[in-house]
């Protein structure tokens, strides 16, 4: 049975919001985010090859970070690397790793997962997954996981359910990042869960649903020349991955179909989008403070986090809810309330420091 199960990590982001550490060049997934001793990449593939066999989990990830991957995870094979020659969002991505996966299984069910989310309970979340595949095997369904949540987050996109006795939930519609009084009216409503990005479902049904909604990226990638997994693969990715459209599977498939399910879960998720979301899940002191790398003295400071190279030595006094970063010959110090703003402060620097 675990034959068929296949599971594509999706690692091509460039994680401007960890930046200075995250960068174009090495982005954050490819990082030690939590000093745990291996990158989010890492711990991610680790992780799944609980429950999918390692030859069947495919790394997709944009062409300039072939080295970077390989390197992290040097046990795999060549045919196990999606490679985007250009960035076209997640659904070009997705109907490619179908149409290799298919023609070497037509079988498989699949498990779409970003690299760099965190999970507290990964047997609970080897569990959800067990439960998705075993579902999408029986039935032409396209499965999400849906988020149990603890606040009136407007960070995430939501996901309504009809109410029911099963497990699994129809899906009644997405809701992209919501403001704060939405946000609280979903929260006590109790019938809508945080989109967290991770998806099961069979080849067949996600390669029907391409059809259904977006046929014109099925005549790009598929020409009828079975070109998935021989010598001319890579050739015809270069030659017509950038004619697809630019859209996520959430717009160009999720919200357009309707054998959507989604399973309610909780397994201690977080997305690590922000240097915020990391702090709340690292270990900290009496005063709140939380510290990667450095070797710490805190002095009239709360609530502060700190990462830098390990062993630097830093002394914070009189500061309270700051994000204080160190990477290379960059220092960012920065209100936490003001992380929005870090994308921006990045692209500043550029263009005017470098």
């Amino acid at each position: 049975m675990k034959n068929n199960y296949y599971a594509v990590i999706m690692a091509g982001g460039v994680g401007s919001r960890f930046w200075p550490v995250s960068t174009p060049e090495f982005p954050k997934q490819f990082h030690d985010m939590l000093g745990t001793g291996q990158s989010l990449l890492q711990r991610t593939f680790e992780r799944i090859n609980q429950l999918v066999p390692s030859e069947n989990i495919l790394i997709a990830t944009n062409q300039r970070y072939k080295d970077l991957v390989l390197q992290q995870l040097p046990s795999l094979q060549k045919n196990q690397l999606l490679l985007e020659p250009a960035m076209r969002n997640t659904a070009p991505c997705i109907l490619y790793a179908a149409l290799k996966i298919k023609d070497k299984n037509k079988d498989a069910v699949l498990l779409i997962a970003p690299s760099d989310h965190w999970i507290d309970d990964e047997k609970e979340f080897l569990n959800n997954i067990k439960t998705s595949f075993d579902a999408c095997q029986k039935e032409d369904i396209l499965m999400t996981l849906g988020i149990q949540p603890n606040s009136p987050n407007t960070g995430y996109g939501y996901i309504q359910f009809d109410e029911g006795n099963t497990d699994i939930k129809k899906v009644k519609n997405f809701t992209e990042k919501p403001d704060i009084s939405r946000a609280k009216q979903f929260l006590a409503n109790g019938d809508y869960l945080w989109n967290a990005g991770i998806f099961v479902w069979s080849a067949k049904s996600i390669l029907n649903a391409f059809k259904n909604s977006l046929p014109t990226m099925v005549d790009v990638l598929d020409d009828g020349n079975n070109v998935y997994n021989t010598d001319f693969e890579d050739d015809f990715i270069k030659c017509n991955y950038e004619k697809c459209e630019n859209i996520s599977i959430d717009f160009g498939i999720m919200e357009r179909v309707n054998n959507v399910f989604v399973l309610p879960v909780d397994f201690g998720w977080n997305d690590l989008g922000t240097w915020g979301s990391l702090y709340n899940k690292l270990e900290k002191d009496a005063q709140e403070n939380a510290v990667v790398g450095a070797k710490s003295i805190f002095k009239d400071a709360q609530g502060n986090m700190v990462r830098t190279r390990a062993g630097k030595k830093v002394i914070v006094q009189g500061l309270h809810d700051f994000i204080i970063i160190e990477k290379d010959d960059v220092l960012l110090i920065c209100p936490k309330k003001n992380e929005q703003d870090i994308k921006q402060i990045a692209d500043e620097v550029k263009n005017s420091l470098e």
